[in-house]
């Protein structure tokens, strides 16, 4: 077995890494997760995440966490409403007959059709918590934010922020977009997709902004004009989490020298890059407990590569960052986490170094098409007549 008497460390606590730590662990893997959170309260979570039949959801089933995960999911949270930027609903799938939810397709490159597949949604703060708890004792090491490593022996020596220190026979890397370990990797840098998100979580959106909370009836709302988008959706803890998205320089940040943390001036920004859009929206900028999070979307080539090596790997926005704008994140960063435990557990490899090849070379072709469906979906998200497009596929997909 390629991994007996090895220590594995894990890089980050986000879906892939958790998946990845479960799957090892039920193959009798030593294993340890290195998160840099204080502790699983510490984070605030991103939005609500449709796992796909074909990535997300055969992990979890492989994970055998299926009850678990649809204990949890949010009946109502896939479901959209679209709208103008003057408020005005133009299709509502809360209307639409109930029906049983679709396989995800596996065809969708080139449209955004994907966007408008009902597909289960549950919290990440949930999903994260069955996959915590999936795991053995002790397998989180809180608070060890990555700082560097070296090689000793056969493996690396880890080096952490609080002073720590580890040793791993091998390591994959699994935190984010931004990783610390991907330089060990590759030296291939992000391209900046042209497109920057602003996220706005409201917590007790309810009391805060009562009227587009109730306007989501639990679900998500869509919003697109004038080559820009606002989406929006809540979730199980009662906040709202909102992105603005627009066509926005690069550096537009530190040249407009914005304070994200000043409410007043986001709200100022909003309404000089969104003004033709309908006074309605600013509820959004006028509620109390409003935080902002600048996104710039950034992507790596399609064709890129590196040299395969026999002690380390990545996974997940790590090795295949991505904007949003196609579901596929999360739900890749799982695929990674459960083919490359097989691969490394299944006894049809020699040595470690041909199991990561094989599995690299997979995940990078796979990586590379989803990249592209995500830029394709990003352009037309962004272009004149969009909103007539996505509500044209609503309307399609509600009649199937």
């Amino acid at each position: 077995m390629l991994l007996q008497n090895k220590k594995i460390a894990v890089i980050g606590g986000g879906m892939g890494g958790l998946t990845l730590a479960r799957l090892l662990q039920m193959q009798n893997s030593n294993v340890k997760v290195y998160e840099r959170d204080f502790n699983k309260e510490v984070r605030v979570q991103g939005s609500p995440l449709d796992l796909h039949e074909d990535s997300g959801l055969k992990a979890i089933i492989q994970a055998d966490l299926l009850d678990e995960f649809y204990a949890n999911v949010r009946l109502n949270a896939s479901k959209a409403r679209i709208v103008n930027k003057d408020f005005e609903l133009l299709f509502d799938e809360h209307a639409v007959q109930e029906k049983k939810i679709p396989k995800a397709s596996t065809t969708t490159i080139n449209s955004l059709d994907a966007i408008s597949k009902p597909r289960p949604e549950i919290d990440r703060f949930e999903l994260r918590n069955i996959l915590l708890n999936s795991l053995l004792p002790e397998t989180v090491v809180w608070n060890s934010q990555f700082d560097f490593m070296e090689k000793e022996n056969e493996g690396w020596k880890l080096h952490f922020k609080n002073g720590s220190t580890a040793y791993a026979d091998l390591v994959i890397a699994a935190d984010g977009g931004n990783s610390k370990i991907r330089p060990y990797i590759s030296n291939e840098k992000p391209i900046y997709s042209g497109i920057t998100l602003i996220e706005g979580t409201i917590y007790n959106a309810k009391k805060n902004v009562p009227k587009l909370f109730d306007f989501s009836k639990g679900g998500k709302v869509l919003a697109f004009g004038h080559q820009q988008t606002l989406m929006y959706g809540t979730k199980g803890d009662g906040s709202l989490m909102f992105l603005l998205s627009s066509k926005i320089p690069e550096n537009w940040i530190l040249e407009g020298n914005l304070d994200f943390k000043n409410k007043e001036a986001v709200f100022e920004w909003f309404k000089k890059v969104y003004k033709n859009w309908s006074p309605e929206w600013n509820e959004l900028f006028m509620a109390n407990a409003l935080y902002f999070i600048p996104r710039p979307q950034y992507y790596f080539p399609l064709n890129q590569t590196w040299e395969t090596q026999k002690n380390l790997t990545m996974i997940g926005d790590a090795a295949h960052r991505m904007p949003p704008f196609a579901g596929k994140g999360a739900n890749l960063a799982m695929l990674d986490a459960l083919e490359l435990a097989a691969f490394l557990t299944n006894n049809q490899f020699s040595n470690l170094k041909t199991a990561i090849a094989t599995f690299e070379k997979r995940m990078l072709e796979r990586a590379s098409k989803a990249t592209k469906e995500t830029l394709e979906n990003s352009e037309q998200l962004h272009a004149e007549g969009a909103l007539e497009r996505l509500v044209s596929i609503f309307k399609r997909n509600a009649q199937v």
